[in-house]
């Protein structure tokens, strides 16, 4: 990404030298899942080796001596419902280290691409009058992989797991040497995300508090600020990055663009804070809302709800129980309390009051209701966003078709007709769902017609005929038939060829939602991370035969 930006500045700079430009470069660092090039998680071997409760204390010492923090702020306590380090088994902390050794090795990895960038603006004379706006982080530290994850939409999911299992299915992959690569879409344990939101609380996906919403944000102009070693201390919310553009550059900004009205800017002009760090704030209100989890601010004051998701409790139970109405509010005065750390809502019920008014309205203005509309697709991953269609027609041409727009192989029952010629011993992918962290492929191998349905690593349901096709044109179904309509159940899949069944297995679950945030459906080649491990060293194991069509029909 670092190059093809650099590219794009030298694109800029040879067609338009005279104009300014804006460039919106955003990684995918360092969300999950956490993949680095191996030597750059080395430098972190046994860096962490103290485990999580130990490091976050001495992350929170490092952050009052440097000045980043106040000198009076609390470190909070760990939930009740997360893990400890003494919890961790000695057999299972080398796992849980390497997890956290390769997302710091992402992360220095990333700022070094940034770096590049800035060096580029340096060598060429743009640095002086070129603004960076530096937000890092993932919504704050992410606790989605849960108890440590080797494929990232296990919880996404909610697929029962335990890290025994992960790491007897790791063991097929190459055991620990496997973490950061292309065979797996590992996450951290969600302690280490808490160690990361030094000194809040909770973590991503929880918006009651900030170590689930704060970032750090560097801005960068020599021309125009004077750089000093004072953090600032104002409120502020990505909505207020385009309001300090347009007031640095003097836009006002369209009422109406291409013909569609625009909605009102809430953000407010950072611009002041610049050159005086004691600048009076100028946000009144922001609100914040997460699947069901909810914050409002105002003039300093935090009033704000858990929620009901635990983002680090595998497969939570009680979910389609929750009632938003019975949910406790607590209340922080942020001027004197950094870190959320003392609730002052009994002794503020009035204040309280006025906050959880404000919420809803709020709430009202920005469309927000019903409250925890996310939580509906946890317990309801059939009603995810899905193609229409029941019928398609494919051929080879079908490549890197996202898994959101894609049949859904891997949820619904379904049959689909392969006609192919191929030649003897033929090889290669006829088409193929998902990626290595899961998905499902059907391909030939030396003449041999395999299925497998790869459920997020921790199982592999696999098929493979008996005998090899031979040369010539054939015709090859597979039939996938769900046991029950529910989400996540078990499915028996039948391969036949020219109508004779060649082989069949049963998968013992179902993926409920997706395999795939990024994955893609493809045909007569796997691009992208390959969903079996099988044929990863021939990837991309592009069909030598010839498919003339793929017929996909859900039943």
């Amino acid at each position: 990404m670092a190059e093809k930006a650099i590219t794009w500045l030298k694109l800029h700079r040879s067609f338009s030298p005279d104009q300014p430009f804006l460039m919106y470069w955003a990684p995918g660092a360092a969300h999950g899942p956490h993949h680095v090039f191996p030597e750059w998680a080395k430098k972190y071997q046994g860096k962490f080796d103290q485990g999580w409760d130990k490091l976050r204390k001495e992350v929170f010492a490092r952050q009052k001596q440097l000045g980043w923090i106040p000198a009076d702020a609390k470190l909070t306590e760990r939930a009740e419902t997360m893990e400890a380090w003494d919890d961790i088994p000695d057999s299972q902390r080398e796992f849980q280290l390497r997890l956290m050794e390769l997302f710091a090795g992402f992360v220095e990895h990333t700022d070094a691409q940034v770096g590049k960038l800035v060096d580029y603006l340096e060598q060429t004379g743009q640095r002086e009058n070129t603004m960076i706006i530096y937000i890092w982080g993932d919504n704050g530290s992410s606790a989605e992989g849960q108890k440590g994850s080797i494929s990232e939409l296990l919880a996404q999911n909610q697929i029962p797991n335990t890290i025994e299992q992960q790491l007897e299915a790791l063991k097929g992959l190459g055991g620990l040497d496997a973490l950061g690569g292309p065979l797996t879409d590992n996450m951290y344990h969600a302690s280490w995300a808490w160690a990361g939101s030094t000194p809040f609380r909770y973590t991503k996906l929880v918006a009651s508090h900030f170590g689930g919403t704060r970032n750090p944000l560097v801005i960068s102009w020599p021309k125009g600020i004077k750089p000093d070693k004072r953090p600032r201390s104002q409120f502020y919310h990505v909505n207020d990055i385009a309001p300090t553009i347009y007031d640095l550059l003097d836009i006002t900004p369209p009422k109406v663009v291409n013909g569609f009205a625009q909605d009102p800017i809430d953000g407010v002009s950072m611009t002041a804070s610049f050159a005086d760090t004691d600048a009076p704030e100028n946000k009144p209100v922001q609100y914040f809302d997460n699947n069901g989890s909810r914050g409002i601010y105002k003039d300093g004051w935090y009033a704000c709800t858990f929620g009901p998701l635990i983002p680090w409790v595998n497969a939570q139970p009680g979910l389609a129980e929750w009632d938003s109405a019975k949910d406790v509010w607590e209340l922080y005065n942020l001027r004197e309390d950094f870190s959320q750390a003392n609730d002052l809502a009994t002794k503020h019920p009035e204040k309280l009051a006025e906050l959880k008014k404000l919420f809803l309205e709020q709430a009202r203005e920005n469309k927000v209701f019903p409250i925890g509309a996310g939580i509906w697709l946890r317990l309801h991953p059939e009603d995810v966003i899905t193609s229409p269609y029941r019928s398609w027609v494919f051929d080879e041409t079908t490549t890197r078709m996202p898994e959101f727009t894609a049949p859904g192989l891997g949820k619904k029952s379904n049959t689909v007709t392969i006609e192919l010629e191929c030649g003897k011993d033929a090889s290669g992918v006829l088409y193929a769902l998902g990626g290595a962290g899961g998905g499902l492929t059907c391909y030939m191998d030396d003449g041999y017609l395999v299925f497998e349905y790869n459920l997020m690593i921790v199982q592999r349901f696999i098929a493979k005929s008996k005998e090899k096709l031979t040369a010539g044109k054939h015709t090859i179904v597979v039939d996938t038939s769900l046991k029950s309509p529910r989400p996540g159940s078990p499915a028996d899949i039948v391969l036949t060829v020219d109508g004779k069944e060649v082989a069949r297995t049963t998968a013992k679950m179902t993926v409920p939602a997706a395999f795939t945030a990024s994955e893609s459906f493809d045909v007569g080649v796997d691009l992208g991370s390959t969903v079996s491990r099988e044929y990863y060293k021939r990837r991309p194991f592009r069909f030598n035969g010839k498919i003339q069509k793929v017929r996909v029909a859900l039943k």
